[in-house]
């Protein structure tokens, strides 16, 4: 089966088969280039009108790790306690700000959308956040480093400490990344097979 993909098996394995959602990190820094060398990959990924709706705030220092750790559920505090970068993916309301640069084909595209309430702007991000989440992830497992996707966190208590209860940014997932620690991953789970998720009409 692997055969007739295109990219060769050991790829497959690093961006797929063997990749994990790890739980525990080595002690080594994520560079600021490393994270670059990830978006400059994953920027790609397609959005609806490419309205590319995905905002990272990265919290790097120990007083801000402290601040987020604060929100983070159960045995998600101490994970991102420990982790050598956490990421706050947030989903931005305000894209279509963008949309002279990012769509340009659709001169109106940024007044038509301002035009819309808040509410209805969100529904189009949160989606497409989301998919830019999934583009990351993979992202993240090319550069040779594990991520930790997490949405067992107060997103209300994240946007108000980070942003601002006002913000146009709402939180959706806080992603710790590193190289993978000692027992980083729980067995893995079983998956459903392709008959029981594919229905052709």
């Amino acid at each position: 089966m692997t055969d007739t993909l295109v990219v060769d098996k050991a790829t497959q394995d690093l961006l797929f088969r063997s990749a994990r959602t790890a739980n525990t990190f080595a002690d080594e820094p994520v560079t600021e280039e490393q994270l670059r060398a990830i978006h400059e990959l994953v920027k790609f990924g397609p959005t609806a009108m490419n309205n590319q709706p995905l905002r990272v705030t990265v919290v790097r220092s120990p007083e801000a790790r402290e601040r987020l750790v604060r929100h983070m559920g159960g045995n998600n505090a101490g994970k991102t306690s420990t982790a050598p970068l956490a990421l706050i993916l947030s989903a931005d309301s305000d894209f279509h700000e963008h949309f002279p640069t990012t769509f340009p084909v659709a001169p109106n595209a940024r007044e038509d959308f301002a035009g819309m309430p808040v509410e209805a702007r969100e529904s189009i991000a949160l989606p497409n956040a989301f998919l830019q989440v999934a583009y990351l992830i993979v992202g993240v497992r090319a550069a040779g480093l594990a991520a930790g996707p997490m949405t067992g966190f107060d997103a209300d208590g994240v946007r108000e400490e980070f942003f601002g209860a006002d913000s146009t940014l709402r939180p959706l997932v806080v992603m710790n990344i590193g190289r993978p620690g000692p027992d980083a991953w729980f067995d893995r789970l079983p998956r459903l097979d392709y008959e029981q998720t594919v229905t052709e009409i």
